[in-house]
């Protein structure tokens, strides 16, 4: 019995002939938090749309439980959606906004009671079933809206950039309970956002997307550590992105340097991407280093500084605990490990 739910195949979607997906595929699986990843414009939304049946695909099938669903109605799919505005009934208190889906499929009152209260406790909001709608905060409201999508027992949740509205430490607590949700319930979670962090903290898998194409499939740490191609090593996180040629499996040139890298399978003399994150960077104020440069800025982060050296024209970006003054000249290690090699990209 296949593990996966949904299928896309040779997806496309044209509006007024403009192309904004090409020929996508992805599979997803049962149980699994996937996250679609990438700027404005990308086509994630578009994605989540054709998966939740508000818009049909130009050409290629949507297939669901291996049954092509292409043609079946929003409403007939076991598919349920969380929109970034929650589209709450206002006239409505929290427990007849949860239980409108039920009393639709005419469920007893004693059944409807049941799964609405399971869903208020699931949510951290027993006692608010009576309170209106315009009483709760954006987060409680978000609650309800989730509640809402969970309690006719979908077994796909499409999230649409739910916590786009929220405040910085309201989104970043709704992310761990996101996360929370998902694996008690134990259904998937399509996640439609452009936050690399939401991203990185609640996927089993990140589907990295740019201009209707698919970059790069994997886990937060997959693509975190190993971009393939320029766009996501720009796109997660904060790198350093510099040019170079693949001497041979594992040795590098860049910096007018040979190094030793982890990475084989290149042609010997191949043009080459190189990235490395700026947390991998060490430096060093003796003379053990590999390269070394002048430091032009330096700026306070937090748990960091973010320091910038200049190196043959090229600025590195390293995060690090020490304070370097400006004009010092710095070494600068990197661990053969954290030297991450890309092949050449257009992107």
């Amino acid at each position: 019995m296949s593990n996966e739910i949904i299928n896309l195949k040779y997806i496309c979607k044209e509006y007024n002939g403009e192309s904004v997906i090409e020929n996508l595929n992805l599979n997803i699986k049962k149980n699994e938090f996937i996250t679609l990843l990438g700027p404005s414009g990308c086509g994630k939304t578009t994605t989540l749309r054709m998966i939740g049946g508000f818009e049909a695909p130009t050409s290629g099938e949507v297939y669901f439980e291996g049954k092509v669903i292409n043609d079946l109605p929003a409403y007939k799919r076991h598919i349920n959606t969380v929109f970034q505005k929650y589209a709450l009934f206002p006239h409505m208190n929290v427990f007849d906004n949860i239980a409108f889906g039920l009393k639709i499929k005419k469920l007893s009152k004693d059944e409807i009671t049941l799964k609405v209260n399971k869903m208020l406790d699931l949510v951290s909001l027993s006692n608010f079933g009576g309170r209106k709608i315009d009483s709760l905060s954006g987060g409680q409201q978000q609650r309800i809206a989730i509640a809402r999508a969970l309690v006719n027992e979908p077994k796909v949740l499409l999230l649409d950039e739910p916590l786009g509205a929220l405040d910085l430490k309201l989104r970043k607590e709704m992310q761990v309970e996101l996360k929370n949700m998902q694996q008690k319930l134990g259904i998937t979670f399509i996640y439609v956002t452009h936050d690399q962090e939401e991203a990185l903290t609640m996927s089993d898998t990140i589907v990295v997307m740019d201009k209707g194409y698919i970059q790069q499939v994997g886990t937060p740490v997959e693509i975190y550590n190993e971009p393939q191609n320029r766009f996501v090593a720009n796109f997660i996180g904060d790198s350093n992105i510099i040019q170079g040629i693949m001497k041979k499996d594992f040795l590098v040139n860049f910096s007018e340097k040979d190094f030793k890298c982890v990475d084989k399978g290149f042609d010997e003399n191949e043009e080459v991407d190189i990235v490395v994150r700026p947390e991998d960077i060490e430096i060093s104020l003796n003379d053990n280093f590999m390269i070394k440069g002048e430091v032009k800025s330096i700026v306070f982060k937090g748990v960091h500084y973010e320091i910038m050296v200049e190196e043959h024209n090229f600025h590195w970006k390293i995060h690090s605990t020490k304070w370097i003054e400006v004009g010092n000249v710095v070494g600068i290690n990197i661990s053969p490990e954290n030297i991450h090699i890309m092949k050449k990209s257009g992107v």
